[in-house]
């Protein structure tokens, strides 16, 4: 039997929280621009942490406006983020040994608006 490892898939780095919305049925609306850079599918589970407060919380993305930079938390998720909190957005999922010779994540880097500023596959390494 092959071994599984499950690895990060992709990552919004730091978005921004334009809505949270308690009234409503669940999930976090991404805007769509950000979805596809980050090979992010609408209903997907997704990981969300806060940086502001340290929550650490699941739900499913659903599709935001083209272009609008919306990253909406909703439901019982709008009580762990605020707007305007930083978030990191994380997919994962399982590779076996063969998928992981050629495996990259996505990761997509943007601005304080949630405009893609930059997509790639390695994290950056800290300045000393």
């Amino acid at each position: 039997m092959a071994m599984q490892r499950t690895l990060l898939k992709s990552k919004l780095h730091r978005v921004r929280v334009s809505a949270s919305e308690l009234e409503y049925e669940g999930s976090c609306a991404i805007d769509e621009l950000l979805l596809d850079a980050a090979d992010i599918r609408e209903y997907e589970k997704i990981e969300i942490y806060n940086v502001n407060n340290g929550e650490r919380f699941s739900t499913y993305a659903i599709r935001g406006q083209k272009g609008s930079g919306m990253i909406s938390v909703n439901g019982a998720a709008a009580r762990k983020a605020a707007v305007g909190d930083i978030l990191i957005i994380a997919t994962y999922s399982n590779y076996n040994e063969i998928e992981l010779t050629n495996f990259e994540p996505k990761l997509v880097y943007v601005d304080e608006k949630n405009r893609i500023k930059r997509i790639g596959a390695q994290i950056p390494a800290q300045a000393a």
